[in-house]
């Protein structure tokens, strides 16, 4: 391993441990007007990062009313009619033409680099990565792809019983989940109904596997020993619930149950009930007893289903702790997670599962916006990689010469280990729970999620990406160029003065808070390139861009940035 890779990996995992490690919930003023560095910390949390206008907006709304300004805004374009127009463009130039993931990829780095709605954009990354589907199984239509993705954005700030029940009902879901097309039992044939989905809709996006404390703690029994949530006998029950569901269609019939004959729309519409292939034998699960019935009932099965798990008291601490660590930090405090289960347990009103409530606690939390642990060793999370990416093109202004932003698959631990909707499994990238092995993070009983696809292989990858999108820009190329690029001229303006451009760049890229060794390392390196007082313009020009490329790629590759405070 390369010397300059080890101590990338060495001082990643102490400034993790450091930051995700310590004292708890110390307050800070919020009446105040936030100022520039709070208001970038905060877009750090919202948003794929801060610019000059959104720190403004910030400034001037203040931390409420920017979120409630999010929250009503309306989405842009969604990702369905990027790929709708991208296939019509393709069809143009060639009648055989299909889309691939590739096509979803433009969608989705467009919005996520350009869109207003940054906290809608922001929450659908997380929700894919706890309702996971991927691109990754070829039986996932790129347009249904793109369909799921807009339905997690337009459940964000909802209700999260109904986000449970479009989730369930997507056939990309019922598709990478296995439970689309799922049959009842037959005792002749020995036939049982697919568990996948059943097991997963607990386990991964619900309840968990153990009993949860409201503060996100796990039950114990007299041992000491965590108390499981289900057992493979819920498993059971639940599965025969998720059966006699399949594609979408006007006049369903058997052969639109095996998913063929199918009209256009049935890969992004929800899948409907066909009874026949439900199952009308008794279901039991998690306390919840459906009796055999002669009539089937596909619907009302299923609504008692998801009614029991949205109603499980494991779904405020399991669901909130990952938004929290998603946003905000990867170890919330338990007093954290206990604010945000009674939000979601109870908005204020009676109402159960208000996630626009859960986000707002989440954000306005005096953990999340503490200046003192701020400050301090003891907070953050590893940013991830596309978040990372994103971060680049929003604080330096990059714009897309096609208008496509066509940055394709950046999957490969080669580039950033990481593209949106491609988790490698249901798992997703990583899990909530993971603790690096061998480390001082694991040593102290920390989770670090986003270190799963950290190796030396992928900070080279991520160290290189870097290098060459900020030097060239990122993605196809287009007219001879790359076709997302920057032209830095607002640090360019600065570059004459070190001082000015490094104040800049720390204010975009991490809030405020260089440190002085790192800054003093970054004016020295500026220093070393001259910028000649006579001579052509282009010369001068080329010496002060080069200053701020380099500026912005010692930033973004220290440890400090890539830890979110």
């Amino acid at each position: 391993m390369p010397r300059s890779v080890a101590r990338s990996l060495a001082a990643l995992a102490l400034l993790v441990l450091a930051a995700c490690s310590g004292a708890r919930n110390t307050g800070s003023d919020s009446s105040a007007p936030p100022t520039a560095a709070e208001a970038s910390r905060f877009l750090s949390q919202t948003s794929f990062g801060a610019t000059d206008a959104s720190i403004s907006q910030v400034r001037a709304a203040g931390y409420s009313q920017w979120i409630d300004q999010q929250m009503v805004m309306p989405a842009p374009q969604g990702h369905l009619a990027d790929v709708d127009a991208r296939l019509v463009e393709l069809k143009a130039a060639n009648a055989a033409a299909t889309l691939n993931p590739v096509d979803f990829y433009y969608s989705y780095w467009q919005r996520a680099i350009t869109g207003p709605d940054q906290l809608r954009q922001r929450m659908k990354l997380a929700l894919s990565e706890i309702f996971v589907i991927s691109l990754t199984d070829t039986s996932i239509d790129t347009r249904g792809g793109a369909s799921y993705y807009d339905m997690l954005g337009a459940n964000a700030f909802g209700n999260f019983r109904t986000l449970l029940e479009q989730v369930s009902l997507h056939p990309m879901m019922g598709v990478y989940l296995t439970w689309l097309g799922n049959q009842k039992e037959d005792p002749v044939t020995g036939r049982n109904p697919d568990e996948n989905y059943a097991r997963e809709v607990m386990q991964l996006m619900t309840i968990g596997l153990y009993q949860l404390n409201p503060d996100g703690t796990q039950k114990l029994d007299g041992l000491g020993r965590p108390l499981p949530t289900y057992t493979s006998d819920d498993i059971s029950g639940l599965a025969k619930v998720f059966t006699g569901y399949s594609y979408y269609s006007p006049t369903p019939t058997t052969v639109t149950f095996a998913g063929r004959n199918l009209p256009a729309d049935a890969k992004v519409r929800s899948m409907i009930p066909y009874p026949t292939f439900h199952s009308t034998s008794a279901k039991t699960f998690l306390g919840t007893a459906i009796p055999a019935s002669a009539t089937s009932n596909p619907a009302g099965d299923l609504k008692i289903a998801l009614d029991t798990l949205f109603n499980h008291p494991n779904v405020g601490p399991f669901i909130g702790r990952q938004l929290i660590q998603r946003l905000v930090t990867s170890n919330p405090s338990p007093a954290y997670v206990a604010r945000v289960t009674a939000v979601f347990n109870d908005n204020g009103k009676g109402v159960r599962g208000d996630m626009s409530a859960v986000v707002r606690a989440i954000l306005l939390d005096s953990e999340a916006r503490s200046a003192t642990l701020a400050e301090g060793p003891t907070f953050g999370k590893v940013r991830e990689p596309l978040v990372r990416y994103a971060h680049w093109a929003r604080a330096f202004g990059a714009t897309s010469t096609s208008g496509e932003w066509q940055i394709g698959s950046t999957s490969a631990n080669t580039s950033l280990g990481q593209s949106a909707l491609t988790a490698p499994s249901v798992f997703n990238f990583y899990r909530p729970g993971y603790s690096p092995p061998n480390t001082r993070v694991g040593q102290a009983g920390l989770v670090a999620p986003e270190f799963q696809i950290v190796d030396e292989v992928s900070v080279a990858g991520y160290l290189n990406t870097l290098q060459t999108t900020i030097d060239v820009g990122a993605g196809a190329t287009v007219n001879g160029a790359r076709d997302v690029r920057s032209t830095y001229a607002a640090e360019v303006a600065l570059a004459s003065d070190p001082g000015a451009l490094v104040d800049r760049v720390n204010l975009l890229l991490m809030n405020g808070r260089m440190s002085g060794g790192l800054r003093t390392r970054i004016l020295e390196a500026l220093g070393s390139i001259n910028v000649p007082t006579t001579g052509a313009q282009t010369t001068i020009n080329t010496a002060l861009t080069n200053r701020a490329k380099l500026a912005i790629y010692m930033t973004m590759a220290s440890s400090e940035y890539l830890v979110q405070r």
